[in-house]
């Protein structure tokens, strides 16, 4: 474990944030507090109801402050990324295996954003609380009020999102939809060809069985849960978007290659 005594000196990094405001004219310390609200509301059913353990979290500790952008898959629209933030928060505190001392919740890591569906964390009090705590909320171009939709890309969404990448960490499902094996959007590779960031693929387990889709009602107790970060992607930003979007497919594991080794292992099973 870290020293928390420096940690708790100076929580947000080397330049306080503390008391200054985010690109979104968002407070840092409110930020902060919703966090720590969060986490503290959030923790028990990540540990104790279920059992959640972190997979080569010290990656963590090699990456930049800002710039970086997570890719994950998607199991739920808000379990899966409480569950990222809290590996997140641990892992700043050098708690790099399991989430069991919730005492990283007192410095988490503020300069972490979201990427969400605008109309997703629109929907009830909860989300509405949960998008102060880091959103970047962008239109979908592929659906809108349950309807299949085909728009184009904001440009004001691509900027917001470019904006928080500066500033720290972003956490973006590339897939867009909890379906397991979805294809994954294009929008995601326009940003990292925009954006040029470090890319860092996280592999989601367990989400799915104990949560329901919203990720907010427990479904199953007892569910072993994992968060597992990879090596940052050596990314071609020059390559076809193709290409770089199957790189990114495979990386968190939900390539076709994936869903035949899922479909056999089901099979087994059954």
């Amino acid at each position: 474990m870290k020293n928390p005594i420096l940690l708790w000196r100076n929580p947000f990094g080397k330049q306080s944030r503390l008391f200054r405001k985010n690109p979104f004219d968002q407070s840092y310390a409110i930020k902060g507090f919703l966090y720590v609200l969060l986490g503290a509301l959030t923790w028990r059913r990540l540990t104790k109801i279920n059992n959640l353990t972190i997979k080569n979290g010290k990656i963590l500790d090699t990456l930049p402050q800002n710039g970086v952008l997570f890719v994950s898959n998607h199991q739920t629209y808000f379990a899966d990324v409480i569950a990222i933030l809290h590996t997140i928060f641990s892992c700043k505190w050098g708690l790099y295996h399991s989430l069991d001392n919730p005492i990283y919740l007192v410095s988490p890591r503020i300069n972490c954003y979201f990427v969400a569906a605008e109309e997703t964390m629109k929907e009830g009090i909860i989300p509405k609380i949960f998008a102060l705590g880091g959103a970047v909320t962008v239109k979908r171009t592929w659906r809108a009020k349950g309807q299949d939709v085909n728009r184009q890309v904001d440009m004001k969404d691509i900027t917001k999102i470019k904006n928080a990448i500066d500033d720290g960490w972003v956490i973006t499902f590339p897939q867009g939809t909890t379906r397991p094996y979805a294809p994954g959007r294009r929008g995601t590779v326009h940003i990292i060809k925009e954006t040029r960031p470090v890319v860092v693929p996280v592999v989601i387990d367990g989400f799915r069985r104990a949560f329901d889709k919203k990720g907010l009602i427990l479904k199953k107790r007892g569910t072993q849960l994992s968060v597992t970060i990879k090596e940052p992607l050596k990314i071609d930003y020059d390559q076809p978007s193709d290409v770089i979007l199957a790189q990114i497919m495979d990386a968190i594991e939900q390539s076709s290659g994936f869903n035949k080794m899922g479909l056999i292992k089901q099979n087994l099973e059954n």
